[in-house]
């Protein structure tokens, strides 16, 4: 049933951009690691639209050296290193600090780096990473526990709650980067719990980056045959993907330098601002609403169908029921709960977005940590909601498979979804072929022309063959959300900032003590409903 694909609109008059950095910056949508250098540096302001094989590097492989400005660079170790406490006692339920500085043996110092990324311009960002294309499963994860139309009211509860403890998530990230210096998630896990477990992370963010191309394909195998089914041309998923993975993906997949498609990552944000406006035309209009014959011996008129209603298959048409609010306590609800665990993630790219910040304090982070959170609540909302409210549990894990090949209005809409996982793809897949190369100590010097050819054939292969075989998105998400999503979001953020307040002994304020119990309650939320959401997932099948 499900998957993500760009939407947002994080509108334009809201994103400033400096003379130093790009507005054509690459979506940071996937765990993606960056080329570890003989020196760690602060990254430029164009560090967001550098290419992701780049990224994912040092995601997984902390530089060599540690160069942090401040007096408090931490030594390395194997175990956690000396760390910086928060000059203001934290809130146990709250992730920010009301204070721009912090505090170590009773001397202050602000803890503002080298970044010069502005606030809006890290909003536009991070909303971009944020909203992926996850967005789009959303209507089938309120489907799976409700077919009734107040079911979107504990759906959007549950988007807001799942978005805060994400969100939280995030901050820890960023706040234990301070702490200890790190300035990428293995490095940060590396500083704080320690550098012998640093694969931990590392495994668990190339399985992500694996599950997200699969993901993909899996989308453009559908998307495919839709556009080819409109075009005139009947095929089948295979010889759609085979065709997209051959003549599109391959070639690009093959290329060296990515930074070329740097300007193709805002397809995914007008793509989904799109796709966005036009479910709502169609839901506002009736275009796909059920039709009902006139009452004998009653003043009840008959209620024509929907336009484009009678050229969609039986099972994508509009299917309501009386399983309302109530519903959500239906277990079916940890499906859309591990959904919403995939569409937040972000989070392996917390350490960059705290590093890129201008005057990067805590609070100026978790400004913009709030904002973004708070803009990707109000989109998946307003998504699920329209694709829910128009097909209700009909609605198919790629809400686009609902519409009429025959409206031109979504059949645009999937053009411009196609078009933008295209080129985001190779971006992605960079991350994947990368993670792999790492965890199979592939020494960089030895990842000549040849070897990452090989890879690329071997990789993308077998994510085609499979994703030409599944048919069940929702399945994908749910699973990814459900493992590898929880403990990236929820786990493993609270045991990092643990440990840093751990290390920091005697020099950690009461309100970071008083808050590492409500860190650890949100990790272990997350385990159960990774249990649960899992144990869920396999039901799809």
């Amino acid at each position: 049933m499900r998957f993500q694909i760009a939407i947002a609109a994080f509108a334009a008059t809201t994103f400033t951009t400096s003379s130093s950095s790009s507005a054509f910056q690459t979506p940071l949508h996937s765990p993606i690691i960056a080329h570890r250098s003989s020196s760690r540096r602060r990254p430029s302001s164009n560090a967001f639209s550098s290419e992701k094989s780049a990224i994912l590097r040092s995601l997984l492989l902390p530089p060599t050296t540690t160069t942090v400005p401040t007096p408090f660079a931490p030594a390395k170790s194997s175990s956690s290193a000396p760390l910086r406490a928060e000059a203001s006692s934290s809130s146990s339920a709250s992730s920010s600090s009301e204070e721009d500085d912090d505090v170590v043996g009773g001397t202050t110092t602000t803890t503002s780096g080298t970044g010069t990324a502005s606030i809006p311009n890290e909003i536009f960002n991070l909303v971009k990473s944020i909203v992926g294309a996850g967005v789009l499963s959303l209507p089938a994860g309120i489907g799976a526990f409700g077919n009734a139309p107040s079911a979107i009211l504990p759906a959007t509860l549950l988007i807001g709650t799942i978005g805060f403890f994400s969100a939280y998530g995030f901050s820890l990230i960023g706040r234990v980067c301070s702490y200890t210096g790190g300035q990428s998630y293995r490095d940060a896990w590396s500083q704080s719990v320690g550098d012998s477990t640093s694969w931990i992370p590392a495994v668990t963010c190339t399985f992500k980056t694996c599950f997200a191309i699969l993901s993909y394909s899996m989308i453009l195998a559908d998307t495919g045959k839709a556009l080819l089914s409109t075009a005139g041309l009947q095929t089948t998923r295979t010889a759609a993907l085979l065709g997209i993975t051959g003549t599109a993906l391959l070639p690009l997949c093959l290329l060296k330098n990515l930074s070329s498609l740097a300007p193709f990552s805002l397809l995914g944000i007008g793509g989904m601002f799109y796709t966005t406006i036009a479910m709502a035309a169609r839901y506002l209009g009736g275009a796909y609403k059920l039709g009902a014959p006139a009452v004998k011996g009653s003043k009840v008129a008959a209620v024509p169908a929907g336009k484009y209603l009678a050229d969609v298959a039986t099972n994508f048409q509009p299917r309501f029921g009386n399983l309302g609010a109530s519903a959500a306590m239906s277990p079916n609800t940890f499906i859309l709960v591990s959904m919403l665990s995939t569409a937040y993630m972000a989070h392996f790219n917390a350490p960059k977005f705290f590093v890129e910040l201008k005057d990067n304090t805590i609070k100026r982070y978790n400004t913009v940590v709030g904002t973004s959170f708070g803009i990707s609540v109000l989109l998946f909302a307003l998504v699920g909601s329209l694709g829910f409210l128009t097909f209700g549990s009909a609605s198919s894990g790629l809400i686009l498979n609902n519409y009429s090949g025959k409206d031109a209005l979504m059949s645009l809409s999937r053009v411009a979804v196609a078009v933008s996982i295209v080129f985001s793809y190779p971006l992605i897949f960079a991350g994947a072929r990368d993670g792999w190369l790492d965890l199979l100590k592939v020494p960089v010097d030895e990842r000549t022309d040849s070897v990452l050819n090989k890879a690329t054939l071997a990789i993308l292969a077998g994510v085609t063959v499979v994703a030409s075989q599944l048919k069940e998105l929702a399945f994908i998400m749910s699973l990814a959300g459900a493992t590898l999503g929880n403990a990236l979001i929820y786990v493993y953020p609270a045991l990092m900032f643990r440990s840093a307040v751990k290390g920091m002994g005697e020099k950690a304020s009461k309100g970071l003590k008083r808050e590492v119990p409500f860190a650890m309650f949100s990790a272990g939320l997350g385990v159960v409903m990774g249990c649960i959401g899992a144990k869920m997932a396999f039901g799809l099948l």
